[in-house]
């Protein structure tokens, strides 16, 4: 019953992410954003990660391949890493090509993976994670490259916290459902996740290369 309860709790959340990364892009949100101050850089260092619709469904499919609660978490930690390090790449003024178009091809590789219905060793996980956090972290730090210190910081810790729980909340989700539906029914709904996520991958791979 419990468990019924934290599984649905998890798709609320996720599903009411998904809604706000559709407005967010329909409504087409200036960035960089304006942080003037510690509160601002938290609250749109959160914000961030789920406001382009490519990158929400990466960190989603981080989350539902990293199944288990020690993988899971080791997984966040390493897209929460890559993520700092291309921040850092980017506020040192390291250029970085192609970045969104890299994003876009990372979301497509996380989907065909998902497709293939083929669990990927923890290794290759782990690598498609790193590159996934480094571009992202790398795109977002176009919002904090002319605040302050402690603004950054907050930044980069709000844009940690939702990536954190995004991982984790994929990666319960996709544990319970696991133990729960039948072997048939499984394989196909996550097969279909990963067309989803290929097919938004390439309409955004699209609109970056034109």
């Amino acid at each position: 019953m419990l468990k019924d309860k934290l599984l649905q709790r998890h798709v609320g959340a996720i599903a009411t992410l998904g809604v706000i990364s559709l407005l967010s892009s329909w409504s087409a949100l200036p960035s960089p954003h304006e942080i003037s101050n510690s509160w601002d850089g938290f609250l749109w260092g959160m914000a961030d990660p789920v406001l382009a619709l490519d990158k929400l469904v990466s960190i989603l499919a981080i989350g539902l391949l990293a199944v288990g609660k020690v993988r899971g978490r080791l997984v966040a930690i390493a897209l929460i890493l890559a993520n700092f390090v291309g921040t850092l790449i980017h506020l040192l003024q390291i250029n970085l090509p192609v970045t969104e178009v890299a994003i876009a091809m990372v979301s497509i590789a996380f989907g065909m993976v998902l497709v293939t219905l083929k669990q990927p060793n923890f290794i290759t996980l782990l690598i498609l994670t790193a590159i996934a956090g480094l571009f992202q972290g790398y795109f977002h730090s176009e919002s904090i490259i002319e605040a302050e210190t402690i603004p950054s910081v907050m930044y980069i810790l709000g844009t940690a916290l939702t990536q954190y729980a995004m991982v984790m909340s994929a990666s319960q989700i996709a544990t319970q459902v696991s133990q729960t539906e039948l072997l048939g029914t499984l394989p196909r709904k996550m097969s279909l996740v990963g067309f989803a996520i290929c097919a938004l991958g390439i309409v955004c791979l699209k609109s970056w290369i034109n």
